[in-house]
């Protein structure tokens, strides 16, 4: 039997799981809202403390992201994010959940050749390529103003 590219899609699109666009969209839109309200809300009492506007956003992503690898170790980040999907991604909570869940799997195998060398698994692209534009784009703008 000879699989057609038309025959291939009819046949992925029987057997995957029907999803329901608009409840996934509605929940990452939710949860995503609500964390980075928790965010808002963290950086107004800060600076209602007394920080200034700079220390407490600095302070505001220090404890959302020491949260997050908390929620991520106890398996809560998980199954949040199977309800939000993307909504759990995209705040700098999925960053810390997608670092700390690397750091956890790898755990069994040692704090260096495990955890050492596997933390930066999913995390380790974005920052390769964040620091290189940031270097790049640092060059180019070095050059234009000077």
């Amino acid at each position: 039997m000879k699989i057609t590219p038309e025959l291939y899609s009819d046949m992925t699109r029987h057997v995957s799981p029907k999803s329901n666009y608009k409840v996934n969209i509605t929940a990452a839109f939710l949860v995503g809202g609500a964390i980075c309200v928790i965010g808002q809300i963290l950086l107004f009492l800060l600076e209602t403390y007394g920080f200034d506007k700079d220390e407490a956003g600095i302070w505001t992503s220090i404890i959302l992201v020491g949260v997050s690898a908390i929620c991520t170790g106890f398996g809560w980040y998980q199954r949040l994010a199977k309800l939000a999907g993307a909504g759990t991604l995209v705040p700098i909570t999925g960053f810390s959940n997608a670092i700390s869940s690397c750091a956890i799997e790898a755990r069994s195998e040692g704090p260096i050749l495990g955890v050492g060398t596997k933390i930066f698994t999913i995390a380790g692209p974005v920052l390769l390529y964040g620091c290189t534009a940031a270097t790049v784009y640092g060059i180019i703008y070095y050059f234009i103003n000077d």
